[in-house]
């Protein structure tokens, strides 16, 4: 063969091959056995294993908080009192729940499964009876969790005093021994250097369906909880603490973590409560 047609050959195929990454940047390249990409950390699996037998995909709702205004004159949230819902603007999401969905795709890519994503604004109570359910982002902004039943030993809570003005803090509705009444992010006047995120799993409206809850105070802090349930380590300290060994032990329980934030990014999370129901 010349050696022109040759070269001319090679880069059709190299160009041809780009291209198919680009339109389907989730396939398994073809050098990669699938036995290399089934092997996932067991308590990855232990852990998910309620939302990979359903028939349906699990579908994952991320918070996108109602705002009025304009992005270049000044938005804020949404005020039932005194703004009409046809100034909402419901297609703003902050950048922790963005790099959340990423996370939770990856994970799920991991186990040959994948997500469906709605944003919290278009999710409908038929949703709830008929899906397991993912939510990203707390209650104050993912406002589609006070519609369903959700958690019962940490709540979510709107500060209305001082340098926390219109901060979110989590309540502990029954400390243990140790614990803290209330967990509180650095003040929004300060440097964020610290957050706390709320991971819950309940029952859905159907019994048969699990919610799982991830939520921080702030965007970072929910970032991190959903990183927290995607790492191999951070989930056999949870399970761990649970005393879980396999999927049919793991029973609904909500547990709170604290957040180390460095420059805007979750660098270290720590287990500090942790209610089985």
């Amino acid at each position: 063969m010349d050696c022109r047609l040759g070269g001319l050959l090679d880069s059709a195929r190299d160009f041809l091959g780009v291209g198919i990454d680009r339109l389907f940047p989730h396939r398994i390249p073809e050098a990669r056995s699938v036995t290399e990409t089934s092997i996932v950390p067991a308590a990855i699996t232990t852990f998910w294993n309620g939302f990979l037998a359903g028939h349906e995909q699990p579908l994952v709702i991320f918070s996108n908080a109602p705002f009025v205004g304009r992005p270049d004159s000044g938005m804020r949230y949404y005020d039932a009192a005194h703004d009409g819902k046809t100034r909402i603007l419901d297609h703003y999401t902050g950048v922790g729940e963005v790099l959340a969905v990423h996370a939770l795709d990856d994970t799920f890519r991991q186990l040959q499964r994948r997500i469906r994503v709605k944003r919290g604004s278009l999710f409908t109570l038929d949703d709830a009876k008929n899906n397991d359910l993912v939510f990203i982002g707390s209650p104050s902004e993912n406002l589609s969790l006070l519609d369903i039943p959700t958690t019962k030993e940490f709540a979510f809570q709107r500060l209305h005093c001082c340098s926390r003005d219109g901060n979110v803090e989590i309540v502990n509705v029954h400390p243990a021994p140790g614990e803290l009444p209330t967990y509180q992010a650095s003040p929004s006047n300060e440097d964020l250097t610290e957050d706390y995120a709320l991971i819950a799993l309940v029952k859905g409206l159907e019994p048969t369906y699990s919610v799982l809850i991830l939520a921080g105070t702030t965007t970072i802090g929910t970032q991190a909880s959903v990183e927290y349930v995607c790492q191999q380590s951070s989930l056999e300290e949870l399970l761990g603490r649970m005393g879980v060994s396999s999927a049919k032990e793991l029973k609904p329980f909500e547990a709170v973590i604290r957040v180390k934030v460095a420059r805007g990014v979750p660098v270290e999370t720590e287990l500090v409560a942790l209610h089985k129901h």
